[in-house]
């Protein structure tokens, strides 16, 4: 095979972690050209129930290959929802393991899993059960800040999105169709 030349693929596990702004775009990115090539997408969003985000307003027009799941409650996880957080996760992971495994996607995305992570929500164990039982086919990409060095090990490409410079340190809040 010459290089650089596309072939058929066998899916991998890719990370898009870090500090900086940009996992969730990248992720989307991603579905979008998977969509442009006749794929199935399915972009499973944890621990992100408020909204709408711009995201969530596009999906309707990218069908029927591009579903779209938000799970947990709005609002950040605090300590005294921190049970609630924990049981909605659990579910959402049932869900998504589930949907991995139907055989409905090409690529499946969990958006903010690393977070869940993160809070004590999901197991690593469990994230990295979901990595192990992932169908051969099926291209499979976790974001979130704060990866595990097991995480980081078990994928096949990791992508650290670095912050050098952020305008919300200067007080710019987020912004419609930039980072909602």
């Amino acid at each position: 095979m010459e290089t650089g030349q596309p072939v058929a693929y066998q899916g991998q596990v890719q990370i898009y972690t870090g500090n900086g702004k940009g996992k969730t775009t990248a992720a989307l990115g991603l579905a979008l050209r998977a969509l442009g090539r006749g794929l199935k997408v399915c972009f499973f969003q944890f621990i992100k129930g408020g909204g709408p985000y711009g995201e969530h307003l596009i999906a309707e027009r990218l069908q029927p290959g591009f579903t779209i799941i938000s799970t947990g409650r709005p609002g950040w996880v605090r300590p005294e929802t921190l049970a609630e957080d924990r049981s909605l996760a659990q579910q959402a992971l049932q869900q998504a393991q589930d949907l991995l495994n139907s055989g409905s996607y090409d690529l499946f995305i969990c958006d903010e899993l690393l977070g869940a992570i993160r809070f004590g929500l999901i197991d690593l164990e469990q994230a990295l059960e979901l990595i192990r039982n992932k169908p051969e086919r099926v291209e499979l990409v976790l974001t979130g800040r704060n990866a595990d060095e097991q995480l980081l090990q078990a994928a096949d490409l990791v992508t650290e999105m670095r912050e050098i410079k952020h305008y919300y340190q200067n007080g710019l809040p987020a912004r419609i169709g930039i980072e909602m």
